[in-house]
Formats: structure tokens, sequence, C-alpha cells
């Protein structure tokens, strides 16, 4: 029978998501990957078990996530049974919809039907009565806002969902989002996004203001940029990666290859600090004074050990920061 380690909030920061009273720890785990159908679910029980005596208390899902889709929350459900029913009070447990799921006109996208189906689907995969939080994972073109912001609100008055977040969403849907949910007293609190040293513009240039404008934190995905920001590509692409397999559209080798020279450099920066690479780009990306938290998976427990050490230096110097654009800005 798993007892969580007493001293588990002794470490770790705990930030508010924007103005709201909703507190998400510096690092969260998210289920994207390592979580499926085909991972040995001992080592889904230690990284979860690990995760929380870390004082990590967030864990992201999604209807899609797994492999095959929906698996992750099952596994989940599985472990929160047998492990962490009895901490349900002390975690904070999300889910989205928005990426196809289930076949027919209603397993996708953003519209009312899709929305609640599929918040319904999830409960029961994790065996929760609801969520703490609740994302529309993309926007939806042919869905007008409205209807996917009464969709996500009728899940706060049924008592399936404690708050609202979106994600992949622009500035300006955003804009629009927080202007309807705030009419209907919508406990909008969370926008959730890509950002990591090469690929900043969406968070730093478009949503930063409207994030600040209307109270709304930011929980980041894909800090480490798929593994480039990690000691991996240190010395080129290996074999066995998945940008060699060319597994992710994003992860090629030939979109890799110019920035290996800076990951180099980065990795030199980092050392000054007294840092791993992967550690530095996690406290790069909570310097952000809108990010509440960041997402990091973990296919095994280790790796979230070594990410959580990046809180031992969160501070940068001027002169670090300036290094780091120097770095960037090279062709």
């Amino acid at each position: 029978m798993y007892v969580a380690d007493k001293t588990r909030y002794e470490n770790m920061e705990y930030r508010k998501s924007g103005r709201s009273g909703l507190k998400l720890p510096l690092l969260s785990l998210g289920l994207w990957q390592n979580f499926g159908e085909y991972d040995p679910i001992s080592n889904q029980r230690e990284i979860l078990r690990g995760a929380f005596d870390l004082g990590i208390t967030h864990f992201d899902l999604a209807n899609n996530y797994g492999g095959p889709a929906g698996a992750a929350e099952t596994n989940f459900g599985r472990l929160f049974k047998e492990d962490f029913k009895s901490y349900r009070d002390e975690l904070i447990i999300s889910s989205k919809a928005g990426y196809h799921m289930w076949d027919g006109p209603y397993g996708d996208w953003g519209s009312r039907k899709s929305i609640i189906a599929s918040c319904d689907q999830s409960l029961q995969r994790m065996g929760l009565d609801y969520v703490d939080i609740f994302y529309h994972h993309r926007p939806d073109p042919e869905t007008p806002l409205e209807e996917t912001a009464e969709a996500l609100m009728q899940l706060v008055r049924q008592g399936k969902a404690l708050y609202i977040g979106i994600s992949n969403y622009n500035g300006a849907d955003t804009q629009r989002m927080a202007e309807i949910l705030r009419k209907k007293d919508a406990p909008f609190v969370i926008h959730q996004m890509r950002y990591n040293l090469f690929s900043r513009e969406l968070l730093e240039t478009d949503l930063a203001p409207v994030l600040a404008e209307n109270g709304l934190g930011a929980i980041t995905f894909s800090p480490l940029a798929q593994g480039l920001l990690t000691n991996r590509y240190l010395h080129g692409i290996p074999e066995d990666s998945r940008a060699h397999r060319k597994e992710i559209p994003f992860l090629s080798e030939e979109q890799i290859a110019p920035t290996l020279r800076k990951i180099t450099q980065l990795q030199e920066v980092a050392e000054a600090r007294g840092q791993t690479l992967a550690q530095m780009a996690l406290a790069w990306n909570v310097r952000q004074p809108s990010v509440t938290s960041v997402l990091v998976g973990a296919s095994r427990l280790s790796q979230l050990q070594e990410s959580v050490k990046m809180k031992d230096n969160l501070v940068f110097a001027p002169e670090e920061l300036a290094t780091i654009e120097t770095i960037l800005a090279e062709n």
C-alpha cells in the first residue's frame, strides 16, 4: 500500500494561476507519452508515486493520450484507485477534448456535443467524479467560440470540472474566449501552450499581454523541445532518436541540424550555472511572469528527479540572458 512521503511539500514551489486562487507546482507531470497500453504499468506506477513524493501535485491528461487513445486515462484511473484515492484532495487532475478521439462527426473539435461527451468518457476512464481543470485542446474554426465556452461552463455547473482552461489558442481567440467566459462568471484560469528556447513567439509576442490583461496563468508544454534541450543531442542526432525515425513532424533531422551548434553553446551556459541543459531550459521557462507551471514528461523516475533540481537555480543574471539571446539569434 502506497504511503506518500511526508516531506513532499517541503521542497516544491507552488504558484497561483494568474489572478485565481488555484496554485500549481512549479513542475507538473504530463501523461501524453509513456502511459499507454504498451508501457509497463509498474513503471507508470513508479513515476506517478515518485512525482507525488517530490511535491508534484498536478497530473495532466487528455482524452487521446496514450497509445491507443484513451489508454493513459484508463491506466491513470487504475493507479489512482490503487494508490491515490485517499489523496484526491491533494491532487490537481486535468483532461482535455478537441483532438480526434472517436469516429464520426462528434469525436473531434469543439462542439457542445463533443466536449460534453468527451468529458463524460474521461471521467469514466479515470474513475473520477470531477476533474480539477478541463481544457478545450485546440480552437475549432467551424464552431462558434460561444458554443465551446457554454459547453465548458456547463461542465462546471454540473460539477464535472472545477476550472476551465484552453490550449493552443492564439492571442486574439484567447481574448475573445476570456470576454465570453467573463460574462458567464466562469472560472477560466489557465492557458496551455508550447514554449521553449526554440519556440517562443506564441507566448512572448502574442499571448503574454492577453494573459496579463485577463488574469490568466500559463502552463507550458514541450519545455525541452522534445528532447533537443537535453544532453541527448549534444553529439549529433542519435540513431535511436525520434528525430532520426521521423516519428514527429516538427522533430525531423532537417529541422534539428541547424540547432545542434546552438545546443552545444547553451550547454556551456548551463554548465557555468551549475545545471544540466535540461535544468537550465526548465528554469528559463519559468522566468516568464505569466508561467505558473511547466509540464514535463518522463519515461523513468530518474528523469523527473533530475528535472526537479532546476529549482536550485531559478535566477538568471542579465549577462546570462544576453548570452542566451545571442546564441539563439545565430543563423
